[in-house]
Parts: C-alpha cells; structure tokens; sequence
C-alpha cells in the first residue's frame, strides 16, 4: 500500500497520467473554454501554459488536471530584483486561481539557456527563489518552482553515462545553483527532449524505429555504465540524470516539460508526417503512462511525469514548417490522428494508419535556390564520374532523361552516387548544392536511387 503512494500526488491524480502543452501561437485557436473540453477529450491529467492566462486559468476552474503557469522570461530580470515584484506576480497571477484551479508548479522562463549568453542566464535560479518565497508567504507552499531547458544545455549526451552539462559559466554559475535550488525545495528538473531533433541530425547513424521508441532488436549497451538501451528517449534522459550526478546531484527528480514529433513539415524536413507523430507519441504515452512506471534504464521503476507537445497545430510559430505542426489536434478540434493520453487505450486498438511509401527513405537531391548552372555541372559530372552505372538513368534514352533539366539530372546524379557512397561514409553535400529529403523525387518511370534508414 505504501508503495503504491508514490504513484500519485497529493490530490490523488495519478502521476503517471500524461499531461499536453496548451500553446496559443495561432491565430485560429478555439476559446479557452473549448480549448479545455478538447484537452479533457484527449483524456490529459495535466496541461502546460505558457503563460499566465488568466481566461485559460478560469476555464480550467474546478477540472481535474494538474496545471502548470509559466513566468515569461522578459520578467525573470524584474522578479530577481525585487520580491515586492514577485509577491505582486504572484498575488496577481496564481492566487485568484488557486486551488479551484490546480495550478502545481510556476516555471521560471523557458529555455533560458538556449538564449545567447545574457545577464538573464544569472537572474534565473534568484528570479526562482523569489517565486519560492511568494508562493509560500501567500500560504501555497504545495506549488513547486522549476526552470524548461532544452538538452541543448548539455556539452556531452553520448555515451549516456558521458552526459555533461555545458562547463564553465552555465555549469558553474547557472547549473550548480539550480540544482541545489531544485533539491532542498524536492522540485523537479524540467527537460524538454526530442528524439526528433536528435534523429533528424544523424538519420543515417540512428535508426528511425529506435527514435520512435518502437519494439524491435536494435539495442545500445553503454560502455560506461553497462546499462541496456531500446530507444532514444531513455538514452537522452540518463545523460541529462548523468549530466545532474557529476555535480553532485544523483537524485533529483525528471520532468520531461515537453516531447513530442512533427505531423508535417517543409518538404526537406525529414521524417515530419502522421504516421511517424502518432506512432512516436503513442508510444511515449505507453512508457510515462505505465502501472506500475518503467522509469528509465538508470532509475528503473521511477516515476516521471511528461507533457506531449502540442494541443493544436500553431500556424504563428516561428521557424521551419515543423514547428507549426506539433499538434494533436487542427485548430478546428479534430484530432490529427487518434490519441488517448490516459494510456488506456492499446496501441493494437487504434486503427491502422497509412505508413508514408517514402517512409524510412532519404534522397539527396538539388538544394533549394540552387540554380548555378556551372557548378551544379561540376558536381554532376564528378557524380557520374564514380561509381556503378551511376548516371545510366539519365543518359539519352535513359529513364530519367526526359525532361532534359539540368536539376532534375543532377539530383539524379546526387541520389544515385550517394545510395552507392553512403554506407562508405559519403555525404549528400556536394559542396552546399545538396539537400537530403524524405519527399521522393521519382515520377513515372522513372524511379531515383534512395538510402533506407
């Protein structure tokens, strides 16, 4: 029985339940009040805000899920500064919806320290001790205080047992008091952590299936520590947990503050599409989810809480085509593909989604912009030059000849020698005229030359 205790919160919300980010970089959003039918449609136990909303925080009014505010980074200089500042944010924010709202934690900015070097960096972890103060003088001393980074605040992530944080000022003057911080008030490390971003970097030397935390015989052992790896996922939190015990901090608790994979993307994001987004995510319900919890190879058995990102698909955020496809749902509340976050639905039950034929492919083709007549010859011709029957296809004659397109040719030519060279080490560059992408180029009959990963 007293085991069984720590699988829940103090309210009696399991804490295995998996939460959604509530974004609202769009422009055709529904209403807060809709918004929160749909994320208890989604069966949620907890939602993430990026803010402070005060019309988001009265929809979630009397709703059984954990709720977490955020502190935009712009104010973390004035809140470090002055604790009437922050008592005020507080007193304005937080404490009109509490505890009829079950606001859980308040994060100090997000992602601070993916921020070029700043004055902020060293105005986070007293901002967050200001927050601490607040919290507990307006008698909610149950709201834990926390910080999102991003895994890019590691310097080393590979092997897991290599995990380090940045050194210098970030371990020294940030990191360090942060986790001493997040220890003595038992808080949590936010992580934010995609596997996507990590697979999408290296598609070749990671394995799509491995990324996506599918069941299958590709494993890792780390040489390190001896541990046992089936997916990405695990391998990135234990070098964030390695990263914490190298200073000293083996036991603070993982928040995974964000996760998730792209629906769709511009044409050369790789590995961007439904099948992949549902088949990720499901998966990562089906690990936080888990009764008793799995934990990760490093803490077996521990509990971690997770929130997927997103609610919706955001047409206002900035960046590539990706990071405007996250959701779960279109604006206009239809799911992007079946999802249940409570983790009782089994992955068998959902019904089949259309695997992409291009799934699991790559081709190097002619990089967007590109139109220099000479050098895109150049390379063509060193392409042509190597290899097999490389350029056979877009002979006179050939398959591919037709249309006679200088780019159609040479991404031809890229494709072709790099599907031979890859495996020997080649790159699809071709000194910056190449571009890999999942979009399959082949038309017809004619069919272009592409490395399965």
């Amino acid at each position: 029985f007293l085991i069984g205790l720590l699988y829940f919160f103090s309210d009696g919300t399991p804490a295995t339940k998996l939460g959604i980010c509530y974004g609202e970089l769009g422009n055709n959003l529904p209403p807060p009040s809709e918004s929160v039918r749909l994320i208890e449609k989604l069966k949620a136990g907890r939602v993430k805000i990026y803010d402070a909303n005060p019309e988001i925080l009265k929809a979630l009014k009397g709703k059984n899920l954990l709720v977490s505010v955020m502190l935009p980074n712009q104010l973390i200089p004035a809140v470090a500064a002055d604790q009437k500042f922050s008592d005020e944010w507080v007193r304005k924010n937080v404490a009109p919806f509490y505890p009829a709202t079950k606001i859980r934690y308040i994060l100090v900015g997000n992602e601070i320290l993916s921020n070029p070097p700043n004055t902020t960096w060293f105005e986070l972890v007293p901002a967050m001790k200001r927050i601490r103060i607040s919290v507990v003088k307006l008698g909610m001393k149950k709201i834990k205080i926390g910080t999102p980074l991003a895994m890019d605040v590691l310097e080393s992530s590979y092997p897991p047992s290599a995990g380090a944080f940045r050194s210098g000022v970030i371990a020294d003057d940030v990191i360090k008091p942060l986790l001493r911080f997040l220890n003595r008030t038992k808080s949590f490390f936010f992580v934010d952590v995609y596997p996507y971003f990590a697979w999408v970097s290296q598609p070749l030397q990671i394995k799509l299936d491995y990324a996506l935390l599918q069941p299958t015989n590709t494993t890792y052992t780390d040489p390190g520590s001896g541990l046992r790896y089936t997916n990405l996922l695990d391998q990135m939190l234990d070098a964030v947990v390695s990263a914490m015990a190298k200073l000293g901090f083996p036991d603070i608790r993982l928040f995974v503050a964000e996760t998730g994979w792209p629906n769709a993307g511009n044409p050369d994001q790789l590995g961007a599409n439904i099948y992949n987004a549902a088949t990720y995510n499901r998966n990562a319900v089906k690990k936080f989810s888990a009764n008793p919890p799995v934990g990760i190879p490093s803490r077996p058995g521990a509990v971690i809480p997770a929130t997927i990102f997103a609610l919706f698909n955001e047409n206002k955020k900035p960046g590539p085509g990706t990071e405007r496809h996250f959701g779960q749902l279109y604006p206009d509340g239809k799911f992007v593909y079946p999802i249940d976050l409570s983790g009782k639905t089994p992955i068998s039950a959902y019904p089949p989604l259309r695997k992409p034929a291009s799934n699991g492919r790559l081709w190097c083709v002619v990089a967007n912009g590109v139109r220099n007549a000479t050098s895109l010859t150049a390379a063509l011709t060193y392409a042509c030059g190597n290899g097999n029957g490389t350029c056979d296809g877009i002979r006179p004659g050939g398959k591919c000849f037709r249309p006679d397109s200088l780019i159609r040719h040479a991404s031809y030519g890229f494709s072709s020698y790099w599907a031979q060279f890859s495996a020997q080490g080649a790159t699809c560059s071709f000194n910056g005229l190449a571009t890999l992408t999942s979009k399959d180029p082949s038309y017809g009959y004619c069919k272009y030359p592409s490395v399965n990963l």
